[in-house]
């Protein structure tokens, strides 16, 4: 039997992006906050084995990615994740969660981004007191707010140059740190045990998850056959690279008990060895202008993501309100929610909750790539190995939580069972139904068919 030809492309849409455009995509989603908040998180729990923790929680990625570029190349849409999760379980309870948890999720990584944007930014004031970094974390978050309620763009257009920035400020690092590398810091007996050094690279596993931002623009991709793949693999692999020599000049230039205290800012400690006190400045404020930029675009696809789930009638409809186009509540609500786990949510529990959430996204889509492998041209084993080594990790990464922080474990049950529970009451509760056709293109559900 041939394989199933692709949906055609939509004739209003102009295939524009190639694959350096679309690989760009990826790498500014990945080489966003993420490296600046958790470096120091990842080397607290790894050790000497850290670029060996980075280089695991980048093969889960790589499998992963196998089944992004499947399932994008089958079903090219705006919606991405989500769209993926209702085509192979449908629109019902399952879907409703996983979808409601990865809203969840971006409002972890705003919070996440925020919380380094507070560490770096309290750098530049001695013996800073705390309501000093609780009003850095706060602005972080409110001053995107209000620029995405204003207008979006302000920054969005800049992004080009932020991203340039962020990868010349890692090249520098990597480059001048070379030298100061001792190479008996990154000796094998300084390696944590192996289930720390895998816990470690599931902790920082948030800072790969911006590649599947590729599968919103899946749409406008010039040959998505050819394209989609070179592009997955192109910036997956490409920053694993970066993350992987990040940890080895991290980690061999720096000793264990300078990188322990300025764990909140490991990347600037750093720079200090090659670069001196002006390393540390420059490394400082380019953070703060990465995540700055991360969370702006973070508010702005999570509060449309939230438009699109209360337009479908799985979010309160007061989330799919525009005013001059611009969807303000949930731009609102996303503000509301991430100023609370910024503020009251230490930044170890919030790196692990952002990893958790997207591990068990992941999970499921990678099980969406197995159900429709026939569909999707797949090999249905890849997809597989790629389900069972997100499960693992996430099993791995709780197991430890369990016995490390079992507060930032009972904050992830409780985002997890807020999702079923709203999922359970909300139809019932408010009468609407979902409507995914919009966003999925398929047939309608039993619940739109009552």
């Amino acid at each position: 039997m041939s394989d199933p030809a692709p949906p055609p492309s939509p004739p209003t849409r102009a295939r524009g992006i190639g694959v350096i455009g679309a690989a760009a995509i990826g790498v500014g989603g990945m080489v966003g906050g993420g490296i600046f908040a958790v470096l120091g998180t990842a080397v607290g729990l790894a050790g000497g084995g850290t670029p060996v923790a980075f280089a695991a929680a980048g093969v889960v990625a790589l499998l992963t990615s196998y089944s992004y570029v499947k399932l994008s190349v089958r079903y090219p849409s705006s919606g991405g994740t989500i769209v993926f999760l209702d085509r192979a379980f449908g629109v019902d309870l399952v879907t409703g969660v996983l979808n409601l948890v990865l809203w969840l999720s971006y409002l972890v990584t705003i919070a996440l981004y925020a919380s380094a944007f507070g560490s770096y930014g309290s750098t530049f004031f001695d013996d800073a007191p705390t309501w000093l970094r609780h009003a850095l974390v706060s602005a972080a978050i409110v001053v995107p707010a209000a620029i995405n309620s204003v207008d979006a763009t302000i920054v969005s257009k800049s992004e080009t140059f932020v991203v340039a920035v962020k990868l010349a400020l890692l090249a520098l690092v990597i480059g001048a740190g070379a030298s100061a590398v001792d190479p008996s810091r990154l000796a094998p007996e300084t390696w944590a045990s192996p289930l720390s050094l895998l816990v470690g690279g599931m902790v920082i596993f948030v800072a790969y998850e911006g590649f599947e931002l590729i599968a919103n623009a899946a749409e406008d991709v010039r040959d998505p056959a050819r394209t989609l793949p070179r592009a997955y693999y192109l910036c997956v692999g490409f920053v694993v690279v970066l993350y992987v020599l990040v940890a080895v000049v991290t980690v061999g230039s720096v000793d264990a008990a300078t990188i322990d205290r300025a764990k909140d800012y490991a990347l600037a400690e750093a720079a200090k060895p090659s670069l001196g006190q002006a390393g540390f400045v420059l490394v400082s404020v380019s953070a703060l202008l990465a995540t700055f930029s991360a969370i702006n675009a973070t508010v702005y696809g999570n509060a449309r993501l939230g438009y699109s789930l209360a337009k479908d009638g799985e979010l309160p409809r007061v989330l799919a309100r525009e005013s001059r186009g611009l969807p303000i509540d949930g731009i609102a609500a996303t503000t509301v929610i991430a100023l609370l786990i910024a503020n009251f949510v230490d930044l170890d529990a919030i790196a692990i909750l952002g990893s958790a959430g997207f591990l068990l996204i992941f999970t499921a889509v990678n099980a969406s790539c197995v159900k429709l492998a026939k569909d999707a041209n797949a090999s249905r084993v890849v997809a597989a190995l790629a389900t069972i080594a997100c499960a693992g990790a996430l099993v791995a990464l709780l197991a430890h939580t369990y016995e490390d922080s079992p507060r930032a474990l009972g904050i992830f049950a409780g985002l997890v069972a807020f999702a079923v529970a709203f999922e359970l009451t909300y139809r019932k509760v408010s009468g609407r139904r979902f409507d995914a056709l919009s966003r999925a293109g398929g047939a309608p559900s039993a619940d739109q068919n009552k």
